[in-house]
């Protein structure tokens, strides 16, 4: 698909009725995010999340899915080392029915991303805002907006491509640096808050479809704004991501 220019578009999503709501409208990939700790669970961050409640939620998913490929968080304190990293993907991929996990971090994971590539594990890396590592970085904020910064983030997109990741993911990433990151290497790049750019796009479901209490992030958009139903509203976004049209200048950084 990157390389017919095709965008890809991806959701979270943590049961079986939105698993099979999800296939209907057509969604590329689904990920069982480790964001159901503050969406599912009403919790302040995503640390709390346990291995056993992903593998849980992604087994719920798992039933509701054929075509749509299936990708898992990674919790918090699982990857620490290759060892522990492989055990635990491996319980995603085989009690959860995972077909892809994702795990924060930078080039420090590079090792824990050859090991799992090297068992034949699909990786996805996520860079950029980290939400595992809120704390060390002082908050939801941007990441990569000072010039070294970028560079080290460039550097990081490279030495996990070269270390086995078959995805990168970019959250909250200034747009421009976004595009440089999709450009200079060969894997599919999904962007969230990362500008129109990237090879594809996600959103949290409950943001999408207005459900999110409090403040929405800059980045979302709800579309059930004029839809009619649920499934139209996921068809909304999947028309939008494919045809360009989201995300839009306002939702950029």
């Amino acid at each position: 698909m990157k390389a017919r220019g095709e965008k890809i578009v991806c959701l979270t999503a943590y049961d079986f009725s939105f698993a099979r709501a999800l296939e209907q409208a057509g969604i590329d990939v689904m990920l069982v995010g480790d964001s159901l700790g503050m969406v599912i669970q009403g919790r302040s961050t995503t640390l709390p999340v346990t291995m056993d409640e992903t593998i849980y939620h992604c087994r719920c998913v798992a039933a509701g899915r054929e075509r749509t490929l299936l990708m898992a968080d990674m919790p918090f304190m699982s990857h620490i080392s290759a060892e522990d990293a492989l055990r635990n993907a491996g319980r995603l991929m085989k009690e959860g029915g995972a077909q892809i996990v994702k795990l924060e971090g930078g080039r420090e994971q590079a090792s824990v991303v050859a090991r799992l590539a090297g068992a034949g594990i699909p990786v996805c890396a996520h860079l950029g805002l980290r939400p595992q590592s809120v704390h060390k970085l002082g908050g939801y904020r941007v990441q990569g907006r000072e010039p070294d910064a970028a560079e080290s983030m460039l550097r990081d997109a490279r030495a996990l491509q070269e270390a086995g990741a078959d995805l990168l993911l970019l959250e909250c990433v200034p747009a421009a640096l976004a595009a440089r990151v999709t450009k200079e290497v060969d894997v599919p790049v999904i962007g969230i808050g990362a500008g129109a750019d990237c090879d594809g796009q996600i959103l949290v479901l409950q943001d999408m479809l207005g459900l999110t209490p409090g403040r929405t992030p800059r980045f979302t958009r709800n579309f059930m704004v004029g839809a009619g139903s649920i499934q139209q509203a996921l068809a909304a976004y999947a028309s939008a991501v494919r045809d360009g049209s989201f995300p839009a200048h306002e939702h950029a950084f």
